[in-house]
């Protein structure tokens, strides 16, 4: 297992490529993929069980879904730097016939991508189905997924909980990127969604705290406790009480870079601040 400064020099990188892919074509979502960066490195590199290759049955590994497709930036590059492809790959971002496209599609064969995930709200109900699906195959294995504060604001979101803890969906982990921020402003100005942990709670999940959610250690942690606690009846949420923009001083704590490029002296700036670790593309 990689030690702590190893997946730490890991983040470090991802927010390079992320910056990076952003800049590059002058488009994209770097706020809430910086956010997620050290809940993606934890994740590919440490808690889920992978299997060699890659396929679209996923039997016998782990799965895992983006429901918030915009931050693909953070997928792209763990995806990359896990394997599943060339990390110079990542210099097609957003590009015309690229397989890397601003969300995440399938048709393209992009390994890594088991769905598409442009539109909010859905990768809840996507993840319930693999988790049953596993079950009836006996396969023992978790389904993971990502979702947004935010897009909790989406309905469809409340249905899949409340179908999920009523049908006992257990071999599924949920973790909410709750950074308190979206496109138009922060999430009590939008829409407030109140108490969330009370929330899940309230319709049958365990939910679990990961107050420290851009610490690695924190979310490791909070994700094996998860791990533990599955099997016994209930779905899984854990809140990651992550900052958007994080390890950038001037994109955090702000809606304002949900889904902005930074120009030329901002990624300079920003480089500046996470020097490089393991070699850009």
């Amino acid at each position: 297992m990689p030690s702590i400064k190893e997946l730490e020099d890991l983040v470090v990188q991802v927010r390079r490529d992320i910056l990076r892919q952003v800049h590059k074509v002058n488009s994209g979502h770097p706020g809430g993929s910086l956010g997620c960066a050290e809940f993606f490195v934890a994740l590919f590199q440490v808690v889920m069980s992978r299997k060699e290759g890659f396929d679209m049955n996923g039997a016998d590994e782990d799965l895992f879904f983006l429901s918030n497709g915009h931050i693909s930036p953070v997928f792209y590059s763990v995806l990359a730097r896990s394997g599943y492809f060339p990390v110079e790959e990542l210099n097609t971002f957003r590009l015309l016939n690229s397989r890397l496209q601003g969300h995440p599609t399938t048709h393209e064969g992009l390994p890594g991508i088991r769905v598409a995930s442009g539109s909010l709200g859905q990768g809840m109900s996507v993840s319930i189905g693999a988790a049953l699906a596993k079950k009836l195959n006996n396969d023992p294995h978790m389904v993971y997924t990502l979702c947004g504060d935010g897009e909790l604001q989406e309905g469809q979101n409340w249905e899949a909980i409340m179908y999920a803890a009523s049908n006992q969906v257990d071999n599924l982990i949920v973790s909410i990127d709750y950074n308190g921020q979206q496109i138009d402003g922060s999430l009590d100005q939008v829409l407030s969604m109140g108490n969330i942990r009370a929330k899940f709670e309230a319709f049958g999940w365990l939910v679990i705290d990961v107050e420290q959610g851009n610490d690695i250690q924190s979310i490791l942690n909070g994700l094996q406790t998860a791990k533990a606690h599955s099997g016994k009846g209930k779905p899984i949420c854990v809140l990651l009480h992550t900052i958007m923009g994080n390890g950038v001083d001037f994109m955090m704590h702000t809606h304002d870079w949900h889904g902005k490029a930074p120009n030329d002296a901002q990624l300079a700036t920003a480089l500046e601040q996470n020097p490089e670790t393991l070699g850009d593309y």
